[in-house]
């Protein structure tokens, strides 16, 4: 499969515009085209053991959930790891793709496996995402009535702005009176130089109207969840339960003042990786996560909230497995997909 042929499919799959604007997500490393991909190397974290792993096993794509590459490079040498990851990726014509927060945001994607670990539960995202393009960058409507005296002066000063879009007008009678309806979308940035505009002429000013455009939600879709359980369960139970979804033989628990083990879990409210900020200030009876701040703990104890803390990339790294089957699926088995089997959390219990 060619490459940018398998990385539009990978966007098709989690559209890259659904990251958090602060990530870094997409192809990261490309050879010289053309580039040919035979087999596809997942892996939740990519280190230089990782990186040898695919070049064992002859991949022409690493796809890594974590952007190996986050921080601009100024050089690539052979004296720094994250350097050294871009050297031998080239020198086997090896791509890079991360997908890092699109996978968190998708209704399929790694927030989804981790709820899987509760039981039985629905869920919606705790910080909905928007459809990207709808509208456009437009954050405002702008509209107002003119007579012929004013129309043309006015519409010429504000062709001149720039960021304004969809501007339209309409013949209304106002009042008695035949005017012209003008309306048009622009930015935050654009809006305060229309309002400037308008304000220099108080009749026009007086019937303006300003609307706030809003893009939809996307069903599913967004960072975090918040889970309500079929029936509720013990705390004791919950931790039972997320032990063996992840398969790990230890998670770190804070019991909620007023709470203890045996007290019941309705509402969890989660996210996979570091979650304080999606997570803070959710009412829930419990917040699953794979790190947060020790303050950040404490102040979720005080307000009776328990916390389970698994590792970071201990509550990621699970959904390659499930991944590696959507993704044969979406890409109609063309292509050869492997798990690695060097991918690990850099923290282990000693």
């Amino acid at each position: 499969m060619n490459l940018r042929e398998l990385v539009s499919a990978l966007n098709d799959f989690a559209s890259p515009s659904l990251a958090e604007s602060w990530d870094n997500v997409g192809l990261l490393v490309e050879p010289s085209p053309p580039h040919t991909v035979n087999t596809l190397f997942l892996t939740n974290d990519l280190t230089e053991e990782v990186m040898e792993e695919a070049v064992q096993k002859k991949a022409d794509l690493v796809l890594s959930y974590h952007p190996p590459i986050f921080a601009p490079l100024k050089r690539v040498t052979w004296k720094t790891w994250k350097e050294r990851l871009v050297v031998r990726a080239l020198e086997n014509r090896i791509g890079i793709y991360s997908p890092h927060t699109a996978y968190d945001a998708i209704p399929h994607g790694v927030n989804n496996w981790l709820t899987k670990g509760l039981g039985a539960c629905t869920s919606v995202p705790l910080h909905p995402s928007t459809a990207p393009s709808s509208p456009a960058e437009d954050t405002h409507r702008v509209a107002f009535c003119a007579d012929a005296e004013h129309l043309d002066a006015m519409l010429s000063k504000i062709k001149d702005i720039p960021e304004i879009s969809c501007l339209t007008t309409l013949p209304v009678r106002v009042e008695g009176e035949e005017q012209t309806r003008v309306s048009l979308n622009c930015s935050q940035k654009a809006l305060l130089e229309v309002v400037a505009l308008l304000s220099q002429n108080s009749l026009l000013y007086h019937k303006t109207e300003i609307l706030l455009l809003q893009k939809p939600p996307l069903p599913y879709t967004g960072m975090g969840r918040l889970c309500t359980l079929s029936e509720p369960v013990s705390l004791s139970d919950i931790i039972e339960r997320i032990k063996a979804h992840l398969r790990l033989p230890h998670v770190r628990v804070a019991v909620g003042a007023g709470r203890t083990l045996e007290s019941p879990v309705k509402k969890a409210a989660l996210c996979a990786g570091s979650g304080s900020s999606v997570l803070k200030g959710t009412e829930a009876d419990l917040y699953l996560t794979g790190e947060m701040s020790h303050h950040d703990v404490l102040d979720a104890v005080a307000n009776g909230i328990s916390v389970i803390l698994c590792e970071h990339s201990n509550t990621e790294r699970g959904f390659l497995s499930e991944l590696r089957d959507a993704l044969a699926i979406h890409l109609q088995n063309k292509i050869n997909i492997v798990v690695s089997e060097k991918d690990r959390d850099p923290l282990q219990v000693a």
